[in-house]
Parts: structure tokens; C-alpha cells; sequence
């Protein structure tokens, strides 16, 4: 059984769109549910959703078995973050808030051996090579190692066309709430100003043979995305179907949430 080929990193490579799922809720329980529901690739969060390596591993595990390929956002464009989460087993990460072609080249250097990066050398002990039992994981784990970088502000913007002529960057995120945000439209991803940014940036990504990718919950705003030829594009969260699902079964015999009203989609979420 080959469990190095990732298989995710040649689906992108291919052009072949891979429709997600973010999963917030940092359990071993509701990550194999969401891995086992049809989905190409799942979204483990450790950014803003309170995950850690230990809650890490373990959802690792769960998907494991699925016909999908868990993706994993550290907190931070951090070589030390970074080496951790690759010896738990994970191969593609989504690194946030790139700003320049400098910090992408960082990230793509932290998961890479040397002479090509500067990731430590410890995969015996790790369940990356599965403690030893994959004889040619120093070999094979610089090429299937995939690298997501996320633009989230103006500045990433700007320097788009330098992230995209990075060696090593595999696909490219654009993410509607920080940038919405950072372009002074806190809360409305969906502004004129913010929709026709990302838009473009999608274009640019795709034009420049790069896979491109976002986040959003709407349905018709998914589709899209992938019309535009983006190819990886995640369509929901867990936190959001089970909080919104919730509320509409209690509303159903009339009960309401406990805030003073139930919270509307305002945004990719």
C-alpha cells in the first residue's frame, strides 16, 4: 500500500477540481464523519479553530482510512509549527497570511529535507515515514510534500505575481474574510471592491498554471469559483452546518437559539 503518493498534490497538478470541507470542530469524532461524506479534501484548522498537535493527530487518524486528503493550516508560517505537523503525517499544508514571494519561499523551504529546505531530519521516530516502516521517505518526501500559501491582505495582492514564480508553490488561497477585512470591508466578503479582487486574483493564479483556491459557504458563489477554474475550493464548515442545522430543527417547533437571534450567513462561513 503506498501511503506517500499524494495523490491530492496530482489532482491539482492535473486540473482537476477537489471540493472541501473546513473542519473547526478539533475532534477525532466529527472529522471522520466529515471524511466519510464524499468530499475531495478536508480543511483541518489550526489556526483559528483550538487545535493543537494533539488534537491533530488524532483527526489524522480518523481520516485516514477515507478516500479524502486532509489538508492541515498551521497557525502560522512557522518552520518550527510546520516540522511538528509534518511528523504527525501530513503532506499539504495551507500556510496563512503570505505577503511576499520571500515568506512563500519560507514555507516551501520548511517542508523540505536539505539541500532543498531546512525541515529536521526525524522521520524515524514519526508516524510520517510510520516509524521507519517507509525504507525511501527521506527520498520520496521532499516531492510529495504539496504548498498552499494564503492571501489575505492588500500586500499579498501585490505581490501575487512574485508568490506565483516561487519554486515549490503548488496552489494559491485567497481568503475572503481577512482580505475583505484588510481592505477596510470588515464583514462583506462580498463587496464590489472585495468580489472583483479575489476575481482577479483567481485569473492571475490560474493563468499562471497554479492552483487556485477558496473558501465559501454559498452554494452558487462555490460554483463560481470553480467556473473561474479554480481547484480547490471548500464549500462549508463544520462548526456553521451544525450550528445553522441546529437552529432550524429547534425552529422548527418554535424554539429560538439562547443569543438574541439566530445569525445570519453573512460572509464565506
Amino acid at each position: 500500500m503506498d501511503i506517500l503518493t499524494n495523490t491530492f498534490k496530482q489532482s491539482l497538478r492535473q486540473g482537476k477540481p477537489q471540493v472541501g470541507l473546513w473542519a473547526a470542530l478539533a475532534h477525532p469524532l466529527t472529522a471522520e464523519i466529515c471524511a466519510g461524506a464524499g468530499f475531495d479534501w478536508i480543511l483541518l484548522d489550526g489556526e483559528h479553530a483550538p487545535n493543537t498537535l494533539q488534537t491533530l493527530l488524532p483527526q489524522l487518524q480518523a481520516a485516514a482510512p477515507y478516500p479524502v486528503a486532509p489538508v492541515v493550516r498551521p497557525s502560522w508560517n512557522d518552520p518550527v509549527q510546520i516540522k511538528q505537523i509534518l511528523e504527525l503525517g501530513a503532506q499539504t499544508l495551507l500556510i496563512p497570511m503570505v505577503q511576499s514571494g520571500a515568506e512563500a519561499a519560507a514555507a516551501v523551504a520548511a517542508v523540505r529535507y536539505p539541500p532543498q529546505g531546512i525541515r529536521g531530519v526525524g522521520s524515524s521516530i514519526a508516524r510520517s515515514a510510520r516509524w521507519g516502516r517507509i525504507p525511501d521517505y527521506l527520498q520520496r518526501a521532499n516531492e510529495q510534500m504539496c504548498v498552499l500559501v494564503q492571501i489575505e491582505t492588500p500586500q499579498g495582492v501585490a505581490a501575487l505575481d512574485d508568490i506565483l514564480a516561487t519554486e515549490g508553490v503548488d496552489g494559491v488561497f485567497i481568503g475572503p474574510a481577512d482580505l475583505s477585512a484588510n481592505m477596510g470591508h470588515l464583514g462583506q466578503p462580498g463587496h464590489p471592491e472585495v468580489a472583483k479582487t479575489i476575481d482577479d486574483a483567481i485569473t492571475r493564479i490560474v493563468r499562471a498554471g497554479k492552483a487556485a483556491g477558496i473558501l465559501h459557504s454559498n452554494i452558487e458563489q462555490a460554483r463560481h469559483y470553480l467556473e473561474l477554474g479554480a481547484t480547490f475550493v471548500a464549500v462549508g464548515v463544520d462548526a456553521t452546518l451544525l450550528a445553522r442545522a441546529a437552529e432550524k430543527l429547534a425552529g422548527e417547533f418554535g424554539r429560538a437559539p439562547a443569543s438574541a437571534a439566530p445569525a445570519k450567513p453573512a460572509g464565506p462561513y
